[in-house]
């Protein structure tokens, strides 16, 4: 098995437990503006809790969170200060190998499949990735939920010679936990991005801001996949720890309440199910922090 990496966990609440005001629509942009000072501090707290890899504060930072016109004027000076909150953060722990990925979140709202415009994506992808890449070490497309706009990302990094992952979030419905087939949030099967990802240059295909429950599934097909068309990607998971379902519009409104079961044990003990089907790359997504992040480290090397 390659080595295993660990990735940070979610942003937003470990923003709001230090101190930050986050509010919607601007959601985690706000702690850029606001309190940048807290930005890093989470990273470092990341970081000590065991992460090799943070992620960059650019999830929000798209028009569907902070409005066409403050993107235009502000996007591209935010995004490069999320950047550099990272790289700062890594930069402090020259003993570690600590990386930064730079989050491409999904430009037109996460768990809004219909409201991909490919006409449109690339406008605002190129302002992340070009104020992005000074600080970055991995391009992460995260919380995608339909291969096209796995394939925007992918088309948004070329050329800039680094590596990079792509994340999609998973239907976790009842019927999904029940068993069913492991789809994308679009009804796309995780096969079919399997074999996407298998052709597309990423080095990683991961499944993130969806339920543990229906992770092991989806990294079983992927392994299935990579195996069957001779393809050395990585696969990776970071889950959420959302209470009940989760509709289109539910992923874009206020704070959702947490699974009071998914305690730092609980989390670890899927993390180990993930890494015994196939998983290399694990770490957290909304509401797993970073005393998650802890526990699950120690437990995944011991």
């Amino acid at each position: 098995m390659n080595k295993l990496s660990i990735l940070d966990g979610g942003m937003s609440r470990e923003l709001l437990r230090l101190g930050a005001e986050l509010k919607q629509p601007e959601w985690s942009a706000l702690a850029l503006v606001n309190s940048p000072d807290i930005v890093r501090k989470v990273h470092e707290e990341f970081i000590a809790a065991g992460s090799q890899i943070v992620t960059t504060n650019s999830y929000a930072l798209v028009p569907f969170h902070i409005g066409e016109e403050r993107f235009q004027k502000d996007g591209a000076a935010l995004i490069a200060l999320s950047g550099q909150l990272a790289r700062e953060a890594a930069a402090a722990v020259p003993d570690q190998s600590v990386l930064v990925a730079g989050s491409l979140p999904p430009i037109f709202g996460s768990y809004e499949p219909l409201n991909f415009d490919p006409s449109r994506v690339q406008d605002y992808l190129k302002v992340l990735v070009d104020n992005l890449a000074p600080y970055v070490d991995i391009w992460l497309g995260e919380t995608l939920s339909l291969i096209a706009e796995g394939e925007a990302v992918r088309t948004a990094i070329s050329g800039f010679g680094k590596p990079f992952y792509i994340s999609f979030t998973l239907a976790d419905d009842k019927a999904q936990i029940a068993g069913g087939e492991p789809k994308l949030r679009s009804g796309e099967t995780v096969e079919d991005a399997a074999k996407w990802a298998a052709s597309s240059g990423a080095e990683a295909l991961l499944f993130n801001c969806s339920k543990p429950e229906v992770m092991h599934a989806a990294v079983e097909t992927a392994a299935r996949v990579f195996k069957e068309c001779g393809s050395h990607l990585e696969i990776g998971v970071y889950a959420n720890a959302f209470e009940g379902e989760q509709t289109a519009s539910g992923a874009n409104e206020g704070l959702h309440d947490t699974r009071e079961d998914l305690t730092g044990d609980a989390y670890s003990r899927y993390a180990c199910s993930w890494m015994e089907a196939g998983a290399t790359i694990i770490g957290g997504c909304c509401g797993i922090g970073a005393e998650h992040i802890h526990r699950m480290t120690k437990t995944l090397r011991n």
